[in-house]
C-alpha cells in the first residue's frame, strides 16, 4: 500500500492546499484527493511540480508500507 505523507510535508513548509493546488496548477478538489489517498495514481509531472514547490524528493510525500492480513 502507498501512503501519502503530503500533509506533513505541508505543515513542515507552513503552506496551505490550496497555496499548494495553485502553485503546481490543480484543482483543490484533485489535490484533496491525493492527499487521502483516493488517486489510483500520480503523473510524474505533477510529482515533479510538487516536488519543485516543497523543495523535497518524491520520497518525502510517498511512503510503502506492507498490508498485514
Amino acid at each position: 500500500m502507498i501512503v501519502i505523507k503530503l500533509d506533513h510535508m505541508l505543515l513542515d513548509r507552513k503552506m496551505t492546499s490550496a497555496q499548494l493546488a495553485k502553485a503546481i496548477d490543480i484543482t483543490p478538489a484533485n489535490l484533496s484527493i491525493l492527499k487521502t489517498g483516493k488517486a489510483r495514481g500520480i503523473r510524474f509531472n505533477t510529482l515533479e511540480k510538487i516536488c519543485q514547490v516543497l523543495q523535497c524528493q518524491p520520497g518525502d510525500i510517498l511512503k510503502y508500507e506492507e498490508i498485514s492480513e
